[in-house]
Parts: C-alpha cells; structure tokens; sequence
C-alpha cells in the first residue's frame, strides 16, 4: 500500500504545471505555449502531437503538462493517450482504462462513455484504453479521421501522446492527420543522430514540425533563472 502511495505521489509531480503553476519549468511549459501560438499567426493549431526519437524522454509528461498550460489559458482542450503499446496518461491522472481511444475505433464505446474529466478546468482525458493487436491499423483508420473531425467540434485544442517516433511507425500516422508536432529531447541523453532521424521522420509527414523541447536540462546555481524561481 505504501508503495502504491509513492507511486502516486511521483505521477502527481509530474503535472508541475498545475501542482506548481509558478515554478520555473510551468514557465517555461508557458514559454512553449506562447511559441505554439506564434508558429501559426493565420490560423489556430487545432491538433498537436507531443513525440520523442526513444523511450524515456518526457514525452508523456511533457504532453500532460503542456496540455494543462493551455487548459489554463482558457482553451478547452483534450488529452488523447495515442501511444497504444505503452499508456501512461491514466496514471498520470489517477484515471481508470478500462474504456478509451482503443475501444471507441473498435465501435466498443462512444466517445461521451469514455472521455474523462481529469479535475483541471478545460481539460479532459481519452485514454488509450484496452491496448490493441493491431494499434498501427486503429490510428491510421477512416474511424480514427472520423473521430479527430468530431473531437475538433468539441474542443479548442486536441493534444496526441504519440510513442516515440523510432520506435513504431504509430506516431508517424498520427502526425499525418495532425497540423504540428512537437518533438522531446532529452538533454545528454538523445544522440545527436537519433534526434535528427526523429526530425527527418516527422517532416516526412503531413504534420509540421513546430518546435523542440530540450528535456532534463540542469540549471546552473549561478543561472538568474535558478536564483529567481529558487526560492518560490
């Protein structure tokens, strides 16, 4: 029992955007709203897909934390858990995933019996739900294009927890039917050649790169920024 408190202690942290809304990194989360924002003046970018080149770089906690900034702004947003071989969105809210994305594009659910509130204002969770044989085929579907052109009638801003994009070709077919990506980098961890693959992947796709996340970066104590939201 006391482990599993732990556990949920640790994802807790992870939402630092709504734990710790003045901290350093929520601001800087707020920083990558802002340049999102930025990237497309002619038009709002109504889908998003959060993607890293391997496993264990922060994409996860990066998607949830970015989706709470713009939850804040005012925007109604919903937080789809795409990486059907790996779900961690429903811990990372203490959710249920019994019913999710998997089951509404296999005709098991509906949407309304399986998008969450996750207790934020604005934002709502779709889990990834049961994990599929076959999760390529699901999100690459006419169901999947169906869903998305729905969910966009319901919400501002719809945010893809995608898998990493080396790994599977999964985060490749959501990026396709999404306007802009966003790619995590884990700092002095992802090579060099690994992150370019990584761009080189997702600009083979309909989607636009629209910026980087540098992930884990280590501040200096002698940094402004470590002397200026140190001490909150």
């Amino acid at each position: 029992m006391a482990r599993k408190k732990k556990k949920l202690q640790e994802t807790a942290r992870k939402v630092v955007t709504h734990t710790n809304p003045r901290s350093y990194v929520s601001e800087q989360f707020r920083t990558l709203r802002t340049n999102i924002n930025f990237s497309s003046p002619d038009a709002d970018i109504r889908s998003l897909v959060i993607t890293s080149a391997a496993p264990g770089e922060g994409k996860s906690t990066a998607s949830a934390n970015l989706a709470v900034v713009f939850a804040q702004d005012g925007k109604k947003v919903l937080l789809i858990d795409g990486d059907m071989r790996k779900p961690t969105t429903h811990y990372t809210f203490h959710l249920g995933n019994t019913k999710g994305l998997s089951s509404v594009l296999t005709r098991q659910a509906t949407v309304e019996e399986t998008i969450r509130p996750t207790g934020i204002e604005n934002l709502d969770l779709l889990t990834c739900g049961p994990i599929p044989p076959n999760p390529a085929e699901l999100l690459g579907s006419k169901s999947m294009d169906a869903l998305i052109g729905h969910l966009k009638g319901l919400y501002d801003l719809i945010i893809f927890d995608a898998p990493p994009v080396l790994s599977v070709t999964d985060s490749q077919i959501i990026a396709s039917k999404c306007e802009g990506t966003v790619l995590v980098v884990n700092s002095g961890e992802t090579e060099k050649d690994m992150a370019l693959k990584a761009k080189e992947a997702i600009e083979s796709t309909n989607s636009r790169l629209v910026g980087a996340v540098l992930n884990n970066f280590k501040l200096s104590k002698d940094s402004y920024y470590y002397q200026y939201y140190g001490e909150n």
